[in-house]
This record gives structure tokens, C-alpha cells and sequence, in this order.
């Protein structure tokens, strides 16, 4: 029985990311095509992609494309001819989101599960795994209890699971605040990210509880030490967030996860990886160094407190000393740690003392005490006619202000430079043949997945005239494998007696060996494949949907009355849902990150012994937002309506999405 395989998957803004992630050891990378992507500003060319596809699969590695938006109906069929495209460049499955695109034509592609499906239960996973998808990522806000009961129902689809970078707040595709605010839609690939500004909190009555806090903002996703009570929960794919993020981050991630799954592979032998090739890298990865909002694992053992990057969304870097002298030009710093070097080029940052975060580029660092000293003296980049003293004056940078670095440009010229190097391990062995009736050689390339590459040779068989130096030095020829994928694990002479052959004769039948078992290695290659949906069609859960299930065309409409459902209201986006409502349902707590949650105090209970918070207001310019607490499930709603001025532009573009139909009606598309 074959082994199970833990996939890591990486994201990639572009194909050159891309083939960088699968340099550093991702077994599959998801990327965005021309159109249809949940982030609009990270599109490719179908032949990009298909130049991306081709790197990968070289390792057996995967690519998947997100197609993860929610479609109108005149979007269905530049979709349905993308998909195409995207099948034939080699794309290895589509991530969606709209079920309107499996009433279509596609391709026989293999469908994965977008993030903005919003999986929390056993019985949406069932659904998505009997309707034909293959693999499904989970909510982020899901705990190991949950994801084991998911896994025991989900039998034939793969479950992945976000374990790297930023969180949206919200349940993914239940989040609606930045299309009211600004009519750009997070489900269309086009989030605002209002959930990063800063918010005063009013209780009940009125007061203040937090002023000016990113309440909204959450620390970054880091899984690092789960990943082991992960794989037992039931994920056999580990998704790191990115497809904005710059290739060192990629790079940098992606190396730091490929060393821990490499350690776990060795020490949990019942599994097994997902693509070829060992990776290694000219740097030791620390995810730290990139952006980040500090670190948490979020739900997976339960909700913790601490999971908010109330302060600032932005990156405030580590410490790296603090300040000892300010002058008119510059300020010194003592690090503190003769190891710590500071750059030109380098971004420093400090808080001031009302909390909020400063910061500024160094133009030039130079060592005081010179090479092992801990005082550097900064000249700080400043717009034109700003001194040292606006800082003081503006920013509170003072001495003894205690100093991070959110940019070492060291670390990122060594990503900027071929960082990583993926070989696939092969066994060669040198045998005397016979070719054409002619004595000969015979090289075989066996890797280490079972392929093999042959090339034969005629050559006279010359008797060497130094045994031992002949035989070293074959050896050592046959294991130049050089700028391929490839690298000697073995070398193994198969020869009646040490055999003189020339160098030319060696690289002819290395470079063919090589030729040979690149094109095995592609004619192994096969599609993953789709999964045929169980029939008849199994019922939804429900059988009635609200706005929160982001139907927007008629398709997806009638696809979900297909299984069952009765009422099926339209997507937020269709603009029927007018007065208040939930903007936004997340996991995360205001009140109990405040510490201001009934429950935290022993011993409280409400009605029936449920406990009952009362809501709170979010204030933000001239928006305001009511927070109500569903404390049996633990969930906060935003609830909010359109902004007037952005219900007016949006009413004014052609009505080409799905309205929502009568109840009598539901089973049956309607027309526009």
C-alpha cells in the first residue's frame, strides 16, 4: 500500500517566484492566471504558467491556479475557456470558490476547495468531497479536535490547512466589510483590508474601552511547532499564505517548512513525499527576518488571548540595540552584541510613548568602536529639509530609545542572489555491452523514484594502464552531473577489468544517460486526476442559504438547488441585503481579547445558563460598526450596511449578476 504523501504548498505572485519556491522545496505551489484570482493584483500569463508548470514537473512537483473568485454570468465563460487554457499549459488542478463553475464545461482537472468555501464542519467537507473535489483547505480557525473529526469523514479528498502567514480575521468568504466600505469586493479579489485600520471600542454605554487599536488586526499564522500534531490530526497538505509576498519571503518560508517536514519524513517513515529532489540552500531560514506581525498558532490549541497585532499591522522588525547620543545629523546606537552588524541600506523603527510605531531608513552605518565593537553611528535617510531633531521632536527618538531593525539589507542581498539548489538522487552504473556488434559501454542513470535513463557507446575495450587511478578517475567523471537535476548517489563499475575510456566517451555518455532519463521522467508524468461527484447528488446541509453563501450567477444557483437547497439568497455583492447586517463573522473575540468576555470571569452565566455579552461599537473616521457576540459558538459578528455613495456607484454598473429568485422558484434559473 502506497505511503501518504504530506504536501507542502507555496505561493507564488509570479512564475519566477515560483520556480524559486520549487528550488527550495515545495512540493506544489499555487498562483494566480490572467483573471478570476482572489488577488487581483497577482495575475499571470497562461504561458507563464505553463513555464512554471514545466520546472515543476520536472520534480514531480505540482501547480495549481486559483480560479477562486465568485463569478457573474457573463465571467462563466471566460472562465470556462481559461480553464481550458490553464489544462493545456499543464496546470495541475483549479482552486475555486464559485459552484457555478462545476455546472459547467471544464476540463477533466483536478478541483481543489478555495479557502473562501469556508469549511468548519464535517458535513461541508463531506459535501465538497462528494460533489467532486479532491482537495479542500480548512478554516484557519479550526482546532485539532475539529480538524480530526473532518478527517474522519472526509475519506477521499486531501485536507490542507493554512499553517504560515497572514490571517484575515474573518471566516475566509465571510467577509463583506471592504466591498460596503469602499465597493471593492475581498470575494472578487479586490480586499481593502479595513480589518487593518485603527478603531476605538465604545462599550454599551458608551465608553471608551480601547482607542485608536487595530482590534481588528491579527499576529501572522505560524504552525511551526504543530506541524507533527497536524499531520496526525488528518492535513496531508500545509499551505504557507502569500501570493502577494516577495521572493525572498517565499524563499525564505519555504526553506524554513522544507527543513522541518525533512526532519518529521525521517523520524515518521509511514509517510511520504510529495515531489522529488533534496533541497539545499546557501542560507539558514529565519521566517522572522521577513515582514511579519509576530507569531501565533492561532486555534489549533484553543483560543488564546494573544492573538492580536493591536498595536500596529505593520512589521516592527527585532530588537537590535538602543540609542546612546542624538546629534543634529545623526543618532548612535550600542547593539549591545558585537555580532550584530547594521548596514547601510538597513530600516530601523521605534515606538514612541503613546504606542504608536516610527521609522526610518539608515542612509549610512558606520562602526565607532571599529570591527567587534557594539556602537554604530546612523545617518538616517530624511525627506528633504528634515533633520535628527524632528525625530526627537516628532517621533520621540531619544536616548536610551530602545531600537528593532524591520529590514537587513545583508539578508536581503544573500535572497537576492540563486539561494537554493534541488537535486533528485541517481544511481549510476558503467557496464562493458556490446552496440551494433561492437564492444562497447553501457551507462545506466536509475533515480531515486524507480526511473531509469540508459546511453550505449561504441568504444574499443583498452586495457588500463594504471588500475586504481583509471578506476578513481571514472568514478569521479560519471558523478559530474553538473547544471542537471540530478546528482550521483552511487557510482557502481560493472566492468570485466579496469577499462581506459576517454573523457569524451564518459560525457557523451553522461550527457545521454542524462538526456534519457529526463524524457523517463516525463513520460512517468500523469495528470492528477478529477474526482467523479457521487450520484445521485448528495443534499447540501442545508436547504436554505443566505447572502452568506456568495452565490452570484445563476449557475451556482442552480447548482445548489440541484442538491436540495429550497431558498437560495443572493451574494452580498447582488446589493439586496440593504440595511444591517453581518459585514464580517470571525473566531476572534474583541471582548475576550480585551479581557472583557463574560466567560473569563468564573463562575458568570446568562440565560439558561448561556453566557450573553452585550455588544460593543467599533468606531472608525465617520463608520460605525456593532459587534454582537453569539457566545454559544463563540463567534463575533461586524455588523454594519453599505456606505450611501458606494450603493449608488455600484447601482449604476449593468445589472449582471445573480438576484435572488422566489422561494417557489428556487429549483429552476431564472433570467435575468
Amino acid at each position: 500500500m502506497p505511503r501518504p504523501h504530506l504536501e507542502l504548498l507555496a505561493p507564488a505572485r509570479d512564475a519566477a517566484i515560483g520556480i524559486e519556491a520549487v528550488n527550495h522545496g515545495a512540493d506544489a505551489v499555487y498562483i494566480g492566471g490572467p483573471g478570476f484570482g482572489a488577488r487581483d493584483k497577482a495575475c499571470n500569463s497562461v504561458a507563464d504558467i505553463g513555464r512554471l508548470a514545466a520546472h515543476a514537473h520536472r520534480f514531480g512537483a505540482r501547480i495549481f491556479v486559483t480560479l477562486n473568485t465568485i463569478l457573474r454570468d457573463d465571467e462563466l465563460e471566460p472562465a470556462r475557456r481559461l480553464a481550458w487554457q490553464l489544462y493545456d499549459a499543464g496546470a495541475d488542478a483549479l482552486i475555486v470558490q464559485d459552484m457555478g463553475l462545476l455546472e459547467i464545461d471544464l476540463p477533466p482537472i483536478q478541483l481543489h476547495a478555495s479557502t473562501q468555501t469556508d469549511i468548519r464542519t464535517p458535513a461541508k467537507a463531506r459535501f465538497l468531497q462528494d460533489v467532486g473535489f479532491s482537495q479542500m483547505v480548512l478554516a484557519r480557525e479550526l482546532d485539532l479536535a475539529q480538524i480530526r473529526a473532518i478527517a474522519a469523514e472526509v475519506r477521499d479528498a486531501t485536507l490542507e490547512f493554512f499553517v504560515h502567514g497572514a490571517l484575515c480575521v474573518a471566516y475566509s468568504g465571510q467577509c463583506y466589510i471592504s466591498h460596503a466600505l469602499t465597493g471593492r469586493s475581498a470575494n472578487r479579489g479586490s480586499c481593502s483590508q479595513e480589518c487593518r485600520q485603527p478603531f476605538t471600542v465604545l462599550d454599551a454605554q458608551g465608553r471608551v474601552v480601547a482607542h485608536d487599536k487595530h482590534v481588528l488586526s491579527l499576529k501572522d499564522n505560524d504552525q511551526s511547532a504543530n506541524l507533527e500534531a497536524l499531520v496526525d490530526a488528518g492535513i496531508r497538505s500545509f499551505k504557507i499564505e502569500g501570493r502577494y509576498k516577495d521572493m525572498a519571503t517565499v524563499k525564505n518560508v519555504t526553506a524554513h517548512y522544507r527543513r522541518l517536514f525533512d526532519a518529521l519524513l525521517e523520524r515518521r517513515p509511514e509517510f511520504a513525499r510529495a515531489s522529488s529532489g533534496r533541497c539545499r540552500t546557501t542560507f539558514t531560514p529565519r521566517p522572522e527576518l521577513g515582514f511579519n506581525r509576530g507569531g501565533t498558532d492561532y486555534f489549533v490549541h484553543g483560543r488564546r488571548a494573544d492573538i492580536g497585532a493591536f498595536d500596529t499591522p505593520k512589521h516592527a522588525g527585532l530588537p537590535v540595540g538602543h540609542v546612546v547620543a542624538v546629534a543634529a545629523d545623526h543618532f548612535d546606537l550600542d547593539t549591545g552584541d558585537a555580532a550584530t552588524v547594521l548596514h547601510n541600506g538597513d530600516a530601523l523603527t521605534w515606538w514612541d510613548r503613546q504606542g504608536e510605531l516610527h521609522g526610518v531608513p539608515v542612509n549610512t552605518a558606520t562602526a565607532l568602536d571599529g570591527a567587534g565593537g557594539t556602537r554604530w553611528r546612523i545617518v538616517p535617510q530624511l525627506p528633504r529639509g528634515h533633520t535628527v531633531a524632528d525625530l526627537t521632536r516628532e517621533a520621540d527618538l531619544r536616548r536610551d530609545t530602545a531600537v528593532s531593525r524591520n529590514r537587513d539589507m545583508a539578508w536581503e542581498r544573500l535572497l537576492a542572489k540563486p539561494s537554493a539548489e534541488r537535486r533528485i538522487a541517481v544511481d549510476a552504473t558503467l557496464a562493458q555491452a556490446e552496440v551494433d556488434g561492437r564492444p562497447g559501454f553501457e551507462l545506466t542513470l536509475k533515480d531515486a523514484d524507480g526511473h531509469r535513463g540508459v546511453a550505449r557507446v561504441a568504444h574499443p575495450h583498452e586495457v588500463a594502464r594504471d588500475a586504481a587511478r583509471a578506476e578513481a578517475q571514472l568514478k569521479d567523471a560519471l558523478a559530474r552531473l553538473g547544471d542537471t537535476i540530478f546528482e550521483a548517489r552511487r557510482v557502481r563499475l560493472a566492468l570485466a577489468q579496469p577499462w581506459f575510456v576517454p573523457a569524451s566517451v564518459v560525457n557523451a555518455l553522461r550527457r545521454d544517460a542524462v538526456a534519457a532519463l529526463e524524457a523517463a521522467r516525463a513520460a512517468a508524468w500523469r495528470r492528477l486526476p478529477r474526482a467523479k461527484p457521487v450520484e445521485p447528488p448528495v443534499p447540501y446541509p442545508d436547504d436554505a442559504l443566505t447572502y452568506l453563501a456568495n452565490v452570484y450567477n445563476h449557475r451556482a444557483a442552480a447548482f445548489y438547488a440541484r442538491h436540495g437547497v429550497r431558498v437560495i439568497e443572493a451574494a452580498y455583492e447582488s446589493h439586496e441585503a440593504l440595511g444591517d447586517v453581518s459585514l464580517m463573522i470571525t473566531k476572534h473575540c474583541v471582548r475576550y481579547s480585551l479581557s472583557l468576555c463574560p466567560k473569563q470571569a468564573k463562575g458568570v452565566t446568562g440565560v439558561q445558563g448561556t453566557v450573553r455579552a452585550e455588544p460593543m461599537t467599533l468606531v472608525h473616521g465617520n463608520d460605525r460598526f456593532t459587534l454582537r457576540f453569539d457566545c454559544k459558538p463563540c463567534e463575533m459578528h461586524v455588523v454594519g450596511a453599505m456606505r450611501k455613495h458606494v450603493l449608488r456607484q455600484l447601482r449604476s454598473e449593468p445589472l449582471t449578476f445573480y438576484r435572488t429568485r422566489p422561494a417557489a422558484h428556487a429549483a429552476t434559473p431564472a433570467s435575468r
